[in-house]
């Protein structure tokens, strides 16, 4: 397996991999992700060299973004407040590799990537109602912040998002 930065030619075969983990999303009563989000932002993350991919040949597995801010991120009271902080976005697991520990590898991943890159704190936001990301989380570290963060999308339709943080020295 490749970790690398994503290139603009990725860009097809990103979008359909994420299509399929939003229908599974979406069969699992988790409907968070829609034919905007996040797919109408990979371009920009990979124009902004923020977007990182884990394939396998010529196969995308996981892909995930590190961004240098968050909308939510003055909306929870973090445990350590302060340092350098990047934030964990977008992250996706191609849906035929999901329970294969993949998760886990591309936290380590994102870890050793913000560290590499400067930052004290990996931190993230993550919708409540999905269960299995949290589970993932706990599970590698990562420590929830107190609060949450209401993301208004519509008028009919709030994501209510709690922030979790790892140390990352």
């Amino acid at each position: 397996m490749k970790f690398r930065l994503a290139v603009l030619s990725d860009l097809t075969q990103l979008k359909q991999i994420y299509i399929e983990i939003i229908r599974h999303m979406n069969e699992n009563q988790i409907p968070i992700w829609d034919d905007i989000y996040p797919c109408e932002f990979f371009e920009e993350d990979i124009r902004q060299n923020r977007l990182y991919l884990l394939t396998e040949h010529t196969e995308i597995i996981a892909a995930f973004a590190l961004c240098s801010s968050h909308s939510g991120e003055h909306h929870v009271t973090w445990k350590k407040p302060g340092g350098k902080t990047l934030y964990l976005d977008r992250l996706g697991i191609n849906a035929r590799y999901m329970g294969t520990g993949i998760g886990s590898l591309m936290l380590e991943k994102a870890k050793e990537t913000a560290r590499a890159l400067g930052a004290d704190f990996l931190r993230l936001f993550v919708v409540d109602i999905n269960k299995p990301a949290i589970r993932l989380y706990q599970k590698n570290g990562f420590q929830q912040a107190d609060g949450f963060f209401e993301e208004t999308i519509d008028e009919d339709f709030t994501l209510h998002e709690f922030g979790y943080e790892i140390s990352l020295h």
